[in-house]
């Protein structure tokens, strides 16, 4: 059983070490939830400046594997406003060619069907590997097995839907699934959908 997050004290007792239970996915097309969503902050870099940040937790199902929670960061900018779109489009609240209000509330517990890849890369001068999220297919398009139906939400009665409206401006927002959550390696909590190095 896997134990709920929690802020540590300052006193507080540490006994993992990360990198135990780290599950790599195998590339390929799985299905997915859309589990936390939670505000933040990109403080810029060389090729993208300083904007919001919208971090996303994602429930990647694998009939294999079991559950694994990556992490996906979207940063909303219009320069990145093609990969918003996708990720809309993916959890079938946008419709291609079509304007969007982004309502980022409104995707936890949806499900669609996504790309998975995996990226290599050196932490500290060691090589490591993580899954990240190559592209959402969008439902209005394809409908996928598996998936839920465009326009409808998985997990969600209507006081749900009503209370997701009422906490919109609330920092962080959480969808809690009946999955169990993986462990990252180390610096993370979880594996990471993120930028490349150098991307942005």
């Amino acid at each position: 059983m896997t134990q709920m997050e929690r802020e540590f004290g300052w006193d507080d007792e540490i006994v993992n070490e990360g990198g135990t239970g780290f599950t790599i996915l195998p590339p390929g097309d799985y299905n997915f939830t859309v589990a936390k969503f939670e505000r933040g902050r990109f403080a810029g870099s060389e090729k993208m400046p300083a904007c919001n940040q919208a971090k996303m937790e994602i429930i990647v199902h694998s009939p294999e594997h079991g559950d694994v929670t990556l992490t996906h960061n979207l940063l909303l900018h219009s320069k990145t406003e093609g990969f918003l779109s996708n990720f809309f489009a993916g959890v079938g609240l946008k419709r291609k060619g079509e304007p969007l209000k982004m309502n980022w509330p409104a995707t936890l517990g949806r499900k669609g069907r996504l790309k998975i890849e995996i990226r290599n890369y050196t932490y500290k001068g060691e090589p490591r590997s993580a899954n990240e999220i190559k592209t959402f297919y969008a439902q209005d398009e394809v409908q996928q097995p598996g998936t839920q139906p465009t326009g409808q939400q998985s997990y969600q009665a209507p006081q749900q839907q009503q209370q997701q409206q009422t906490q919109y401006n609330q920092p962080q927002t959480q969808y809690n699934p009946p999955a169990q959550q993986q462990n990252a390696p180390f610096p993370g909590q979880q594996q990471t959908g993120n930028w490349n190095p150098g991307q942005f």
